[in-house]
């Protein structure tokens, strides 16, 4: 079976890409696409209701998720 590789993208003209507030709580929300041609969406709570926060736990989630440590690179 083929292994599957993430890719981010990310809209720097949109500081809150990935993000949506559902009734005032941050959530981040992605699609992981598999090598079969399958998709699955992942929604993950960033708890907290202020839109700086929930910013930089999406960018420490999405670095985590790429398997890179350097924020920098990942940050929107």
């Amino acid at each position: 079976m083929n292994q599957s590789e993430l890719s981010v993208r990310i809209n720097r003209k949109n500081a809150n890409h990935h993000l949506w507030n559902n009734n005032g709580k941050w959530w981040c929300h992605l699609t992981v696409h598999y090598p079969d041609f399958t998709a699955e969406r992942k929604r993950f709570p960033l708890h907290t209701r202020d839109i700086e926060t929930a910013r930089q736990r999406r960018d420490e989630l999405l670095a985590e998720w790429t398997g890179n440590l350097n924020q920098k690179e990942v940050a929107v």
